[in-house]
């Protein structure tokens, strides 16, 4: 209890610290809406009814979205790390979002080049959404299939990376007979975007999500024994496989459906875990779980404002990278040992 209660400090800061940066990126948009009228339409209504209508239907759904987002990449990236041992692992290693990515390039490329006459009405949010899942399922179901052949972990991941460079090359052959027109749409998709669901989408984006987190809290206990190394695992009783098939299925859960609804969001499943082992010193996936989620969700939040800072909208995917790897880079060059 003593090593727990040591943490709620930092807990609450950042709790705090979550809170705030929620209510600040409601505040920032195209149209300018005053912090103060933000604060007060949580407690009561507010007079000017197109500021509300704003709030209610762009600027909140887009900042639960990146709270969504940054956790469940954080926690999946956390999740990789633990189960192959290696601080470059992250969400996108099983071929999850290349998978996502090949069938949004199928249905916006794919039935271009085929000449469909019906390719202005498949192409909606959900047929994007619908074909994403189908293709991160797709690589998923293959994986699962060798994880439960292959006992080697680093087998699993070497081949999740081949699945990901195969997805890759289809994607690349599509676009290079695909037009102009498709080709760009699918660019525009692949920048990542926080701010195109409702709140019909991000409720369904919740319940996967919740499933997500769920499995991942029932895995804390087996990646605290993986820590320990596989062999030392399996004589602690530890079921490697029955492990390894439930940190995959959680972390597929938590990075297909984000991918699916949102495009591919970088750096955030590969660093968050990072910052949040050198900031609390702990390998404890008790405590980094939750530490992972905050962090995930308060850096997205910041970016988000940040890309919101222009009078144009700039693309999350190269604010995370240019905003995220320098801070990686000072903690890790700063600490000079990574804990792991």
């Amino acid at each position: 209890m003593n090593t727990i209660a040591k943490y709620r400090l930092p807990f609450l800061i950042l709790t705090l610290l979550l809170i705030l940066c929620f209510f600040i990126n409601i505040s920032l948009g195209s149209v300018s809406i005053p912090f103060k009228t933000v604060l007060n339409s949580v407690f009561g209504t507010i007079e000017n009814s197109s500021w509300a209508y704003i709030i209610e239907h762009y600027r909140l759904p887009k900042a639960f979205t990146a709270i969504l987002v940054g956790s469940g990449l954080g926690i999946s990236g956390l999740l990789m790390q633990t189960l192959f041992r290696n601080p470059l692992a992250g969400p996108f290693v099983l071929g999850i979002t290349s998978g996502a990515s090949l069938g949004v390039a199928s249905l916006i490329m794919g039935f271009a080049l085929i000449g469909s006459t019906f390719t202005a009405f498949l192409i909606s949010k959900w047929s994007l959404v619908i074909a994403a899942s189908l293709g991160s399922f797709l690589v998923l179901l293959t994986v699962l299939i060798v994880s439960l052949r292959v006992r080697d972990t680093m087998a699993i991941l070497i081949i999740g990376l081949m699945f990901g460079s195969i997805t890759s090359a289809i994607v690349s052959v599509l676009s290079y007979f695909t037009s102009a027109k498709e080709l760009q749409q699918y660019i525009f998709w692949s920048f990542g975007s926080l701010g195109n669901l409702s709140w019909d989408e991000v409720s369904v984006f919740f319940i996967i999500y919740s499933l997500g987190i769920i499995l991942s809290i029932a895995a804390i206990k087996p990646l605290n024994t993986l820590l320990l190394g596989q062999d030392y695992a399996t004589s602690l009783g530890l079921n490697i496989k029955k492990s390894r098939l439930l940190i995959i299925i959680a972390t597929s859960l938590l990075a297909g459906t984000i991918t699916a609804f949102t495009g591919p969001i970088a750096f955030i499943g590969l660093a968050i875990p990072h910052i949040a082992r050198q900031v609390f010193k702990t390998a404890n996936h008790k405590i980094l779980l939750p530490a992972v989620f905050l962090f995930g969700a308060i850096i997205l939040l910041i970016c988000d404002s940040i890309a919101q800072l222009p009078n144009y909208k700039l693309p999350i995917n190269a604010i995370t990278s240019l905003i995220g790897a320098p801070v990686v880079i000072w903690l890790l060059v700063r600490k000079r040992k990574m804990i792991f």
